[in-house]
């Protein structure tokens, strides 16, 4: 089988076309979601770029491979699915926004081009060199809006970008990985694709035809675009207070209610532009009669606020919903279930596990992810009670209808001296307005998701060495010391549970 593994960047799981959004236009992705099967509730590893696709790509949890910020030293020896699905005779490429630590993916792959320039060596040359051609070098706006100067980096404004669709990043991801897949095909190797999408990540520049897209549409602002921020977070009140001000605006008018929507027109061309950057590569597929052949997943890093909260991009991610959650669709006809939602707890480190397992390879000893084949077969069996999202000093727990938010007490130690934390109904408040976790009667609501999180901590760590721990070895292992090891230096914690004597764990 081949694998087409497409990633965005920052995709508010809500902003799609078949989960009901007013306004937004994924016809591709949707049709994804009618021929697979999507998760509701799948919960990204952390709310920013490296550690999350670190996560991905190696299906280790956060604590684990300790990535919390972006770019980084290689992670030596932590292997990842390009590394164990080359052994196994696939043609390897991983094109788009890739920015992991260093040189751990570029030495990983047969076809590697970084077009945002957040990996080693800058960005693509063939990218580079290509927009140079059309004079349009200058002119690529995902990170900026040049004509703003400093001011536009990064910018939350909303306006149509300069270059064509094909000039585009999506374009030319789609395109590159369309070359790379039909190389694979030509020499009858199986591929594992990696189309990074940059998009819809600010700058919200779409594309002129996804920009004129929602044209004299009247958009639908979130129904928490306004809510009080009373009881929330201090970092996220204090952001939502500067984004409110709206002296972030670029172009006029500079209002704070004009600028949010612009933004939010130029985040719903982005999705749109991605979702077409989708439907080239599943046309691909089809015209080369390959699609039974190849599993597709369409998935993003972390969510957006998408003018949540008044917010206008994802920070602080932590705090909610919109973030960690995100878009988990899978295809693969006649294979797995077709038009199939599934409501059970999933995470991004599931990926590695469930690839692995679905190609019929060992899978990957330094992953924490689970296999979650039988829920792609339509089977309802929860695979874990509790998904966790992290930062440093913070962490989201998702179980059940409740979602926590635990913060070490230094944390917010002058705001609130006596604690803080957030605790959320999505069942009864999907759009998280508010916080319970000072209420009387959800305390032992609290006290379980704490508890939880705690074991959660405890049993999923890595370790270099335990006492009483035997480690089978395999292929995927190696002798140091005295001890048998995985290549990343450490033990699975699923050999705890099997420890010879309870007197050292």
């Amino acid at each position: 089988m081949n694998i087409l593994f497409i990633i965005s960047d920052q995709h508010n799981a809500k902003v799609l076309g078949h989960k009901g959004h007013a306004n937004v236009k994924t016809p591709h992705i949707d049709r994804l979601a009618e021929e697979g099967v999507r998760f509701e509730n799948a919960i990204c590893q952390n709310p920013i770029c490296t550690p999350s696709r670190v996560s991905f790509l190696s299906g280790q949890y956060c604590h684990n491979h300790g990535y919390y910020g972006l770019s980084g030293p290689n992670p030596e020896g932590l292997p990842n699915v390009f590394d164990h699905f080359s052994r196994a005779g696939y043609a390897t490429s991983a094109v788009g926004k890739i920015h992991c630590p260093e040189n751990w993916v570029e030495d990983s792959v047969d076809n590697f081009h970084e077009t945002c320039g957040c990996s080693i060596g800058g960005r693509s040359a063939k990218y580079a060199g290509f927009l140079r051609e059309r004079g349009k070098l200058e002119l690529e706006d995902h990170g900026g809006m040049p004509e703003f100067g400093p001011a536009g980096n990064q910018s939350m404004e909303g306006r149509p970008s300069p270059l064509s669709f094909d000039e585009s990043q999506e374009g030319w991801i789609a395109a590159e990985t369309i070359e790379f897949m039909s190389g694979a095909v030509e020499s009858e190797r199986p591929f594992l694709a990696f189309a990074s999408l940059p998009r819809p990540h600010q700058c919200t520049s779409p594309s002129p035809p996804f920009w004129e897209m929602y044209e004299g549409v009247e958009l639908e602002l979130p129904p928490n675009a306004d809510a009080d921020m009373a009881g929330r977070a201090p970092h996220m009140q204090a952001g939502a207070k500067r984004w409110r001000s709206g002296n972030w605006a670029l172009i006029e008018p500079k209002t704070f209610e004009a600028a949010r929507m612009r933004k939010l027109r130029g985040y719903l061309g982005a999705v749109s532009q991605v979702d077409h950057a989708v439907g080239k590569m599943l046309s691909y597929l089809d015209e080369k009669a390959i699609a039974n052949d190849t599993i597709v997943i369409y998935t993003s890093d972390h969510g957006d606020y998408a003018c949540e909260h008044g917010i206008m991009e994802k920070a602080p991610g932590i705090c909610s919903d919109a973030i960690t959650r995100i878009p988990f669709i899978w295809r693969w006809p006649d294979r797995i279930r077709s038009g199939h939602a599934a409501d059970e707890l999933v995470e991004a480190v599931d990926t590695s596990s469930t690839l692995c397992s679905l190609a019929g390879l060992d899978p990957l000893e330094t992953s924490d992810g689970k296999d979650i084949t039988p829920l792609l077969q339509g089977e309802s069996s929860p695979v874990r009670e509790v998904a966790v999202t992290e930062f440093a000093w913070s962490k989201s727990v998702r179980k059940g209808n409740y979602r926590l938010v635990h913060y070490p007490p230094d944390m917010f130690a002058d705001e609130h001296p006596d604690g803080f934390g957030e605790l959320y109904d999505l069942e009864n408040d999907p759009w998280e307005m508010k916080n319970l976790f000072f209420e009387e009667d959800c305390r032992h609501v609290v006290s379980e998701l704490q508890q939880d999180l705690l074991n959660w901590l405890i049993t999923t760590t890595r370790q270099a060495t335990s006492l009483g721990v035997s480690v089978p070895q395999t292929a995927q292992t190696k002798e140091r010391y005295r001890c048998t090891v995985n290549h990343d230096l450490k033990i699975h914690p699923e050999n705890l549970k099997n420890a010879r004597h309870k007197n050292y764990l």
